[in-house]
């Protein structure tokens, strides 16, 4: 299943969401007053989840979307001025909407995520209401400022925990508009940024560097080469440093000719880590490999490589 998550924020009540013409980056543009609803024309979810504090304008999106009665819609007004708005009062709406939109639509209260606990909640939620390895959207357009930070936080959370993909994060942003266009972001750049982050700290653990392998095909690095990458890592953690400098070799000369601008931000500590295969002397090779994983604590493949080294330049200076 596919679902798109957006939030709802809190506002002026009187004016409601400002209309707005939406671009996409392939130059769709769609009219809307609400950003989840141009997205659901655009991309076509099976469901959408839509999040909202006791506060939020949740009168006001149900009544632009023709939903519930006006004995419903009054009750609802007078709960989120009093911010005692309850899950139950947001039910009607939510089975209103989905009949509408011809989708499996679901309202759910987030708390105002102003602490560790209410943050926690939050991913709690979204959490509970995903299955395994689902397709997921995120709209961090409207809502409280902090919360595309949660919601970055909570996509890697997903994608960790239950095996979320996460497709994109999109925001509409009202304050670039410029001639009635209103550009819509594409922030999974984060994600991949994080990816990052995550594989050199993972490398800088264990030593094992396949998990660049994937992201560097993401960023334009031919297959053959990221099996390179592959098949170097498993020759130096079986401690054999030659084969593994041969093929790390062939793979810095291709990162040579590579620039994306999230790969051009890592290049450096990447290369940094693979250098290495490029000192000459086998014995000077094996003696870096043997520092490299005592500083791991990787003792074994440190003591391996330790007299590995030693050997090879006693070989070398008796050759």
């Amino acid at each position: 299943m596919s679902t798109l998550i957006s939030f709802l924020g809190r506002g002026d009540r009187q004016k409601g969401y400002r209309s707005a013409n939406y671009v996409f980056t392939d130059g769709t543009q769609i009219q809307s007053q609400y950003i989840g609803l141009a997205l659901i024309e655009k991309i076509q979810p099976e469901r959408l989840v839509v999040l909202g504090t006791t506060g939020s304008m949740w009168d006001v999106f149900f009544e632009h979307q023709d939903s519930g009665t006006d004995e419903q819609l009054i009750q609802l007004m007078e709960s989120i001025e009093t911010e005692t708005l309850t899950q139950e009062q947001l039910k009607p709406f939510s089975e209103y909407l989905s009949t509408k939109l011809q989708i499996v639509v679901e309202c759910i209260l987030i708390p105002h995520a102003r602490n560790d606990k209410e943050q926690v909640a939050v991913l709690s939620s979204l959490s509970n209401r995903l299955d395994t390895r689902e397709s997921v959207v995120l709209d961090v357009t409207h809502g409280f400022r902090h919360l595309p930070m949660l919601a970055l936080v909570a996509a890697r959370f997903l994608q960790k925990t239950k095996q979320i993909t996460v497709e994109q994060i999109y925001y509409g942003a009202l304050e670039m508009t410029e001639e009635g266009k209103t550009p819509v972001l594409l922030l999974s750049s984060m994600l991949n940024l994080l990816d990052w982050v995550e594989a050199l700290s993972s490398y800088d653990k264990d030593g094992d560097y396949s998990v660049f392998a994937d992201l560097l095909q993401k960023d334009g690095l031919a297959d053959h080469m990221a099996d390179q990458l592959r098949q170097a890592a498993f020759f130096e953690r079986t401690t054999n440093s030659s084969k593994a400098a041969e093929k790390i070799g062939t793979v810095l000369n291709a990162l040579e000719g590579m620039t994306t601008p999230v790969f051009d931000l890592f290049k450096s500590q990447l290369q940094k880590r693979l250098n290495w295969a490029k000192t000459p002397n086998r014995g000077v090779r094996e003696q870096r490999l043997a520092w490299a994983y005592l500083e791991r604590r990787d003792y074994v493949r440190a003591v391996i490589y330790g007299l590995e080294g030693m050997i090879s330049s006693q070989v070398s200076k008796s050759g």
